[in-house]
């Protein structure tokens, strides 16, 4: 799961950058449950996966996470719109 995690953010993180372009903010309005989806395989990951094995779990959670943050923020600079 870790490195399902992994790619997802990966692809969020494409993703993201495309939506920051002005007028393809509505992006956003995908991207965000697209990465919250991410983290949830992320924190599931974290859960059944061995201590020494969390990794890549870890840091799919930690960028899902982030391009979840970046695209609200994103959302509310535009208006929810732009």
């Amino acid at each position: 799961m870790g490195v399902i995690s992994l790619l997802w953010g990966i692809v969020a993180l494409l993703w993201m950058i495309l939506a920051l372009i002005p007028l393809l903010g509505w992006g956003n309005w995908f991207l965000i449950p697209f990465a919250a989806v991410g983290a949830v395989i992320a924190a599931l990951g974290i859960l059944f996966t061995h201590p020494s094995k969390r990794g890549r779990a870890k840091t799919g959670l930690v960028l899902n996470g982030i391009v979840v943050l970046v695209g609200i923020i994103r959302l509310s600079l535009g208006g929810g719109l732009l």
